[in-house]
């Protein structure tokens, strides 16, 4: 039995399953975690989409923003845009099906033993874990149930700190914007969500994760930010976007034996 945490898929099909193949994926016994965007930018996601539902039990996903923006865009409160390439998906006779399955995933799934946790971006600074699990639950009960309250209030940048939030909506978008947009904070720990460049490029600003390097944390497993190209400094914090619908790789990372997989994206 083996568990693999794999990156930003975004609908490039193709490259899941020649890294499937390259792992020697067992759906018998093996089990795959998504650190979510499975979809938007690549040439299938609807096929990666129905791939992964199909596994059941056997995958674990979490939202990514790209992820979002598409249900918004459902539910009339964005507009993807032609480079997203989800007209396939957007016409799918089980579109519905889809959606529903999407709105019931989390933001943040965490191993039944608390020793591993995985989220698309990272988790902010002013939580702790068990918090952070706390605050996407509260998000995840309204995409269950209500999901056009969560999108009507998804978009802006504010506020930009956990402990400024006053209204249970504002938690919302705080929650969204760490768990699927975060990448840079302020030295404070306020979220700084226009940058998307490399660290060494932005020295004013402090990549999420150097804040969790003395603060107890279990295995972290996050995606979103390219530009790491699946590097983060810190001891257990595990980057695994590589940038595969950027025609880079698609990474997968297996718990058991604490090493890396890749293959050639698009």
């Amino acid at each position: 039995m083996a568990t693999y945490v794999i990156g930003d898929v975004q609908g490039c099909y193709g490259a899941l399953q020649r890294l499937l193949a390259h792992i020697n994926f067992n759906p018998s016994s093996d089990q795959l975690w998504f650190c979510g965007d499975l979809i938007a930018r690549g040439p299938d996601s609807l096929a990666t989409l129905n791939f992964v539902k199909s596994l059941g039990s056997k995958a674990k996903c979490v939202l990514g923003n790209h992820d979002l923006h598409f249900l918004a865009s459902h539910f009339g409160f964005s507009t993807v845009k032609p480079n997203d390439k989800l007209q396939c998906l957007q016409q799918a006779p089980n579109l519905r099906e889809l959606v529903d399955w999407l709105l019931h995933l989390p933001l943040i799934y965490q191993s039944a033993d608390k020793q591993q946790l995985m989220v698309h971006a990272g988790l902010s600074p002013e939580w702790t874990p068990d918090e952070a699990e706390a605050a996407a639950a509260a998000v995840s009960e309204q995409l269950k149930h209500q999901p056009e309250q969560i999108f009507a209030i998804m978009y802006g940048d504010s506020p930009a700190m956990w402990q400024h939030a006053e209204t249970e909506q504002q938690r919302w978008r705080y929650t969204i914007n760490a768990c699927t947009r975060m990448r840079f904070c302020t030295p404070d720990g306020a979220l700084s969500l226009q940058e998307k460049g490399s660290p060494s490029q932005l020295n004013n600003l402090v990549p999420w994760y150097e804040f969790w390097r003395t603060k107890p944390h279990p295995q972290l497993f996050f995606g979103h930010w390219a530009a790491l190209n699946g590097y983060s400094p810190v001891q257990d914090i595990h980057a695994l976007d590589t940038g595969c619908v950027w025609g880079n790789s698609l990474t997968a990372y297996c718990i058991e034996r604490q090493q890396r997989y890749s293959v050639a994206g698009i």
